[in-house]
């Protein structure tokens, strides 16, 4: 690093195989429009999520063509519904065991998993690092750093259930990928900002992807 330079500290953002792509462009532009730094790790299983759910491939020697297109898109999959600028996203292969993230020397502000199937959670409860996304999130508890695990299925079993426990014994904040409403939803992607939202509440990321509660009823209703 040159003198005077501020050293980088990304966000980790790692994307699961669980349904919800539309979660985590959301988390990813809100982001990058609050000027923070993203390394980004797509697992192999993601990639088959995003293909069947937006019919966008995800390829490591296009990542940044596949990720433009991605984050364009809106949550009820219209293209060009926004413009984001990825100059600041830094991505690793999954399978990149040797890859920064994976050592805890390595600067991060922390790690927000968006969405966290069950096999996800399953592999950080037990520390097993099968691949990149599960040894940055052993990494970033071993290191004392935020971990958000937005966790997405229904219903839960009571191994699942053990195992998030677990991850809130070790330090993270599981966060269930539960929309509300009092915050007057009109579109999709109204709901989906606010788990995005709600991401970057738990990660103590500014943002404006919902209106919060202010004690009024009846507030979502005017909502327009």
């Amino acid at each position: 690093m040159k003198p005077g330079q501020t050293q980088r500290r990304p966000w980790i953002v790692g994307v699961s195989g669980a349904s919800g792509t539309p979660y985590a462009a959301a988390v990813l532009r809100a982001l990058l429009a609050a000027g923070e730094s993203v390394d980004l790790v797509v697992s192999r299983a993601s990639r088959l999520t995003l293909l069947d759910e937006t019919g966008l491939p995800f390829r490591d020697a296009h990542w940044q063509d596949d990720l433009r297109e991605w984050l364009a898109r809106g949550a009820d999959g219209k293209p060009g519904t926004f413009e984001v600028s990825i100059e600041d996203v830094r991505h690793w292969s999954a399978g990149d065991l040797a890859a920064g993230p994976s050592s805890g020397s390595y600067p991060a502000k922390g790690m927000l998993i968006v969405p966290a199937s069950t096999a996800c959670v399953a592999g950080v409860a037990l520390g097993l690092s099968k691949d990149l996304l599960q040894r940055a999130a052993s990494v970033t508890l071993k290191e004392g750093r935020k971990l958000v695990v937005a966790v997405r299925e229904t219903p839960l079993n009571g191994q699942t259930l053990r195992h998030l426990v677990s991850l809130d014994d070790a330090g993270a904040t599981v966060l269930p990928a539960s929309p509300a409403f009092y915050a007057g939803a009109t579109h999709i992607q109204d709901l989906v900002d606010f788990v995005a939202g709600r991401v970057l509440d738990a990660a103590g990321v500014e943002h404006g992807l919902y209106r919060r509660w202010e004690g009024e009823l009846g507030g979502g209703s005017r909502a327009t």
